[in-house]
């Protein structure tokens, strides 16, 4: 009987502990402006499973960035945490005693999103990756291709943005299209002149890596106002043609640099080899062509192989910087690891299989793209908690936990640093957060003054831009969980 009582008055005070909770969290979005006409919802509970407040759990909302947490966890889980991309490198035949490779070479593309990238730890950079396959060439002993560069593309299938990808994004770095043979984060730089005079027009200085047949026109200009750069590129996916337009901060020394992404990755990684391997004093016969056809890998030989470093890192980057691309790349991989076409709506799918194969419904989601950048993306913040909830019981939990921002790097927490440093708790609170067009959401952990996990969800449409006020409401609902339990 003593022990039907405890377990009734634990409850009781649970509930009346949630309902006080949740009139604090609804007292402080009435004092916030920014929240009147925008639809909202805000979650939290213990990941041992006692609930703290719910608000609106079930309200579909775009996520932004936070949709990030459940493409990083279905790939954690289902690679796991040390799966390494390998990228191949055959050739129709062995060079004879002349050094001379009588056929073609191919670089068999893998889905690594970190070729010639700096991003991530351990990672070749695009200069360096190029020297290190050349001398591996040269150290086999071939002195003469006789035949082409081939960059085989045929992992991944169908369009390779999203369909819901916004025209204003699609020619900028954080939407780069994701290829099977990836190279440099498919991006590259544009270094704009220094102008001083505000409201003049900037001048492009120059790109790096420079890619054959682009062509650039800038309609940009300078501002004084503007501390950042605000220059928008406008391309699609394979055109060489593109236009930028906005506004670069005025500046009498060094010019704004921006990324845009690159019109085809593929080509460009197989053409800088080609010219890598001929100022190296290797000849090539013929040129650097796409194969989107794979041909047969059994009857070639395999010269070497470059592998990534290993997922955990990736995701590291993925989450912390809110790198776009690589979830894209790993959305894909999710279908091909199933056996299935790289496409997106094939890792759609599989998205879908790996939260309800864990318990977790998929009833209310409408999901485009692996990263949030789609503001047609829909998800209840129900499901992230679902999602944070359940990595927190898996082995791969530190990893994911570590890859979300802290107050004491340059992620998602930069807005909400000052307000946490008063607490001395600045490693309490581990967040992914998101940001488009009238979106604003955080999704992540926070400890409370036992240090008890908690797992937490906000998300904010229909604001107004450029109103950053939502952050402090935020703030203040962060505040009430580490301050848990009350006295």
């Amino acid at each position: 009987m003593r022990a039907v009582l405890l377990v009734l008055s634990l409850f009781f005070y649970s509930f009346a502990a949630g309902t006080e909770l949740t009139d604090r969290v609804l007292t402080l979005a009435q004092q916030r402006q920014v929240l009147n006409g925008a639809s909202w919802a805000a979650v939290a509970q213990y990941t041992d499973g006692e609930p703290l407040f719910a608000i609106e759990p079930h309200l579909r909302l775009a996520p932004a960035s936070t949709l990030k947490l459940l493409t990083s966890a279905a790939a954690l889980e289902t690679l796991g945490p040390m799966y390494r991309f390998e990228t191949p490198v055959y050739a129709d035949a062995l060079p004879d005693a002349d050094g001379t490779l009588d056929g073609n070479l191919y670089i068999r593309g893998s889905a690594d999103p970190t070729l010639g990238s700096d991003r991530v730890s351990g990672s070749l950079s695009a200069q360096q990756l190029l020297q290190s396959w050349s001398r591996q060439i040269r150290d086999l002993g071939i002195r003469k291709i006789t035949g082409h560069i081939y960059a085989d593309t045929s992992l991944f299938s169908g369009p390779s943005l999203p369909d819901k990808t916004n025209w204003q994004n699609m020619g900028n770095y954080f939407a780069a299209p994701a290829t099977a043979l990836a190279f440099h984060d498919n991006s590259f730089e544009i270094a704009f002149a220094p102008q001083a005079k505000d409201g003049a027009p900037v001048a492009v200085q120059s790109v790096w890596p420079e890619t054959e047949g682009l062509k650039i026109r800038s309609f940009v200009t300078a501002s004084a106002k503007d501390k950042r750069d605000n220059a928008y590129v406008y391309a699609a996916p394979g055109q060489y043609d593109l236009e930028i337009y906005g506004t670069v901060p005025v500046t009498r020394l060094r010019g704004q640099r921006i990324q845009a992404a690159l019109p085809d990755a593929p080509q460009l990684l197989a053409d800088m080899l080609l010219q890598q391997l001929e100022k190296d004093g290797v000849s090539v016969g013929g040129g650097a062509i796409l194969l989107e056809n794979a041909p047969d890998y059994t009857a070639m030989h395999l010269l070497f192989a470059h592998h990534s470093p290993p997922l955990k890192d990736i995701i590291y980057v993925l989450n912390k910087r809110s790198f776009n691309f690589y979830a894209e790349m790993l959305l894909r991989m999710l279908a091909v690891q199933a056996g299935q076409s790289g496409s997106v709506a094939e890792g759609i799918k599989q998205l879908y299989a790996f939260l309800q194969a864990n318990g977790i419904s998929t009833h209310d989601l409408v999901l485009y793209d692996g990263s949030g950048l789609s503001r047609d993306n829909q998800l209840p913040a129900q499901t992230l908690l679902e999602v944070l909830v359940f990595m927190s019981t898996r082995p791969n939990f530190p990893y994911y936990y570590d890859s979300l921002a802290t107050l004491d790097d340059r992620g998602d927490l930069l807005l909400l640093r000052y307000f946490l440093h008063p607490f001395k708790r600045t490693q309490d609170v581990h967040v992914k957060g998101g940001t488009i067009d009238g979106v604003k959401a955080q999704a992540g952990y926070a400890k409370d003054r036992n240090g008890r996990l908690i797992a937490f969800a906000f998300i904010a449409n229909n604001l107004l831009d450029k109103d950053e006020s939502i952050n402090r409401f935020y703030e203040d609902v962060l505040k009430l969980l580490l301050q848990l339990p009350q006295p």
